[in-house]
């Protein structure tokens, strides 16, 4: 059936343009370039993004703050795993999924930095990721609290992820 929907939703297209006179050829025409423009203009941030996710990644940043901090998680009983999927789930959704993948690998789904990191992933944004593609690509140039409102919506879904979690399971 899925085979069919592609095709019925083009010719549903073609069809509609046709009974209302318009002309299909260059109305995609039209689209395209429109697409395109809209592409070029947001690939910059696209590849600044990817540039300094990958430099984050690679320099083991991440790892270092997770070691500096890990006598106060231990202490207040946050899963040190889940840091680093709280530093990087407001910046790449992606590698948050990569990181709750390999925390739900070596911990396991019933654990809790588990259950933690999956209502964590489900309840945070990527705001990083969001202010910089999208401000971009409609042209704001001051973002005024919207980094700072955003951030910390992320880090009350973190800490009420971690309690509910423990109220509920622990």
């Amino acid at each position: 059936m899925t085979n069919f929907i592609i095709p019925f939703i083009v010719l549903f297209v073609i069809i509609y343009g046709l009974k209302n006179r318009v002309n299909i050829y260059d109305s995609f025409l039209e689209g395209v370039n429109e697409g395109l423009s809209l592409i070029l203009k947001i690939f910059p941030t696209m590849f600044a993004m990817t540039i300094s996710i990958n430099v984050l990644l690679k320099s083991n940043i991440i790892n270092d703050v997770v070691n500096l901090f890990s006598n106060f998680f231990n202490y207040i009983g946050y899963p040190k795993e889940l840091v680093s999927l709280g530093i990087m789930r407001p910046i790449s959704g992606s590698s948050s999924l990569i990181i709750l993948n390999n925390i739900l690998n070596s911990c396991g789904v019933d654990s809790l930095a588990g259950r933690v990191g999956s209502v964590l992933q489900g309840s945070t944004d990527t705001t990083i990721y969001i202010i910089s593609l999208y401000f971009s690509s409609v042209g704001i140039k001051k973002i005024r609290y919207s980094l700072l409102v955003g951030l910390l919506t992320d880090f009350a879904a973190i800490v009420i992820s971690f309690f509910v979690i423990k109220i509920l399971f622990y």
